[in-house]
């Protein structure tokens, strides 16, 4: 078992009485971060109930009450004593949260469940289980926990988290980095072990997302023109978002198309960056840009340039370490990234002095003192005052 970043947070919920809720995209781990759970749980009186299957889904569709008790103790689950169940893709069956209460309710049941929709767990979850339970979301898989699934310690990696760029450090993990790139981190795309492989898992993903995840929370129609959208979201990775251009593309509404954008990042496809402002008024007014969830699923939908490829991977990356906007001017003068209100960040495949000073000037003009370039490749000119992309992670 490989352990993920959210174990910990994870585990220290277990003994908790709400609960555990953890969501996200599929294929990022879910179901393994459960059945985890499940392991760790010190008794026996625990069940897993895959609700793809239709025997656990009628188990819990069952109108009366003692049926499901019934159900259950078949299962092995005796609700006089400490019991927990874990139920994996809840957004399934529509009347899970109310046996979750009920069970709750009138035997202290713990429940560990997973679902892939934010949208719907966040929503309906958030009405129907106040105060009972608690959301984790998880996202592919970081550079960090991408080196442990290649079979390496991080441990090296994470000593130089966010520091100037180390040439050892460089040449050691740059080769892992490039395919963490070029493939993304979801668990079974790095896992592949052919390049097809990765591929072919990809367009799963992006199969399974549309035709599940996505009919599932919209009518039958949408899932052909939210394939389109994503495409374009995809070619257009780091750029401001124009509803009306992307409307006219598409030929639907640009009120559709905001309800769409609207859906595809509550369903974690897509990550929204708005504009870095001292007025709450001008930030409201500002187009944000758009990154997709994964490197990996950024290539299979679109051919970008590696700088796009690259900046969406930052992006993803600082998002980890707080929250992210973006600083532009009409005149056009940029920051790629401010984090957390206080760090302005440029983004620069080879950096060199010449863009550090200018991201100096810049930082300084917003009253930020912390600014650092973020640079995917080694500079020519032995410059090193800048991070390495691989680097840019939590200690």
């Amino acid at each position: 078992m490989i352990h993920r970043n959210i174990f910990p947070s994870l585990l220290e919920h277990l003994s908790k009485p709400q609960a555990t809720v953890i969501t996200g995209m599929r294929r990022v781990g879910k179901s393994t971060a459960l059945k985890y759970l499940l392991t760790q749980v010190p008794h026996n009186n625990k069940v897993y109930l895959d609700l793809e299957r239709v025997e656990n889904r009628y188990l819990l569709n069952q109108t009366n009450t003692k049926d499901i008790e019934i159900g259950l103790a078949i299962e092995g689950i005796d609700l006089s004593k400490p019991a927990v169940i874990a139920l994996d893709e809840i957004q399934l069956v529509n009347q899970s949260t109310s046996v979750i209460k009920f069970l709750y309710d009138t035997y202290g049941t713990k429940f560990i469940v997973t679902g892939s929709s934010s949208f719907y767990l966040k929503n309906h979850f958030s009405e129907s289980l106040a105060g009972r339970k608690r959301i984790f979301e998880m996202y592919p898989l970081d550079f960090a926990e991408f080196v442990a699934f290649q079979g390496e310690s991080p441990t090296l990696l994470k000593q130089f988290a966010e520091a100037s760029f180390h040439l050892s450090i460089y040449l050691k993990w740059k080769a892992l980095y490039e395919n963490f790139l070029s493939f993304g981190g979801f668990p079974e795309v790095v896992l592949a072990e052919t390049e097809e492989d990765k591929k072919a898992y990809l367009r799963d993903v992006i199969n399974a997302y549309i035709e599940l995840d996505i009919r599932l929370l919209s009518d039958f129609s949408a899932s052909d023109d939210l394939y389109r959208l994503v495409r374009l979201l995809a070619v257009r990775t780091g750029s401001r978002l124009d509803f009306s251009k992307l409307g006219a593309v598409l030929g639907i509404n640009r009120a559709k198309v905001k309800e769409y954008i609207s859906l595809l990042e509550h369903t974690y496809f897509i990550k929204s960056v708005g504009a870095f402002t001292q007025s709450l008024d001008k930030e409201f007014s500002k187009q944000e840009k758009i990154y997709l969830a994964d490197t990996g699923l950024l290539q299979a939908l679109a051919q970008v340039s590696s700088g796009q490829v690259f900046e969406n991977a930052i992006a993803l990356q600082l998002s980890h370490l707080g929250s992210i906007q973006y600083y532009q001017k009409k005149t056009g003068l940029e920051i790629d990234f401010i984090l957390e209100g206080k760090k302005a960040i440029e983004v620069k495949e080879t950096p060199t002095p010449h863009d550090e000073q200018i991201l100096k000037n810049r930082a300084k003009s917003l009253g930020l003192d912390t600014y650092y370039l973020v640079g995917r490749h080694q500079s020519p000119n032995d410059f090193k005052d800048f991070v390495w992309g691989g680097s840019l992670i939590s200690q």
